[in-house]
C-alpha cells in the first residue's frame, strides 16, 4: 500500500472508524494494513476480493460481492480503483453493501504511473469521484487530492514517492534525486484522492 494511501487514510478516514463497528474492506492487501493502522479488535472487519487464493472473507466478481446488502457501518477500499475497469458499476457494489448512514471510503492514485494488477485503467481527482458517489446515491462528505508524504520536498511535480524511486533504481537514482534536491529542482512526489461519503 502507497505510504501516501496511509497517510490521508490517517488524517481523513480513520477517525471513523468507532469501536464495535462491521467493516468490509475491498481488495485488501493481507493481512491489512488499514484494519492494523486502526488498531480496534472490537471491529468486525471483514474483506472482499476476486482471488480466491487470497484468504479473503468473500470472493466475488469485479462488480458483485456474496454479501447481502446494508449491512456494513464501513465499506472502504484503498489503490483498487484504478484497477477496475467500470468504477461507475463497482461503486454501486460499495453503496449497494453499505448500511443507511454507513460511509463509502475509497482512496485512489493521481500521479503514480501505470502500473498493471493485473489491469490498470484511471486515474481519478475529486470532481471524477463526486461524481462516481453521486451516481451511486451517496452523500460527498470530503473528496480531495493531497500529497502528504515527502513534504520535505520544497519544490515537487506530482509523481511517485521517493521510497518507490529509489527501490527501483538503484544507487545511481539516489544520487541524482539527491542532487536535484540540494539544487531545489522539482523531484516527484505521490498524490492520491481520498473521498468519503455516506449513503
Amino acid at each position: 500500500m502507497h505510504g501516501n494511501t496511509r497517510h490521508l487514510f490517517k488524517r481523513y478516514a480513520k477517525q471513523y472508524f468507532q469501536p464495535n463497528l462491521r467493516v468490509l474492506e475491498v481488495g485488501a492487501w493481507l493481512p491489512s494494513v488499514l484494519q492494523y493502522m486502526v488498531g480496534d479488535a472490537s471491529i468486525c472487519w471483514e474483506t472482499v476480493g476476486i482471488d480466491d487464493s487470497a484468504p479473503f472473507t468473500y470472493v466475488g466478481t469485479e462488480y458483485s460481492y456474496p454479501v447481502e446488502s446494508d449491512v456494513f457501518d464501513i465499506v472502504v477500499a484503498a489503490n483498487v480503483m484504478e484497477h477496475v475497469r467500470k468504477p461507475w458499476v463497482w461503486i454501486k457494489e460499495l453503496a449497494r453493501v453499505c448500511k443507511r448512514g454507513g460511509y463509502v471510503i475509497t482512496i485512489n492514485p493521481v500521479s503514480w504511473p501505470y502500473h498493471e494488477w493485473p489491469i490498470d485503467c484511471w486515474r481519478a481527482y475529486p470532481e471524477g469521484m463526486m461524481a462516481l458517489y453521486e451516481e451511486a446515491q451517496l452523500k460527498v462528505i470530503i473528496s480531495r487530492c493531497e500529497s502528504l508524504e515527502d513534504t520535505h520536498l520544497r519544490r515537487h511535480i506530482p509523481g511517485r514517492s521517493l521510497w518507490n524511486i529509489y527501490e527501483r533504481g538503484g544507487w545511481g537514482t539516489r544520487a541524482f534525486v539527491k542532487a536535484l534536491e540540494v539544487l531545489r529542482l522539482p523531484v516527484e512526489r505521490p498524490y492520491d484522492t481520498v473521498t468519503i461519503g455516506r449513503k
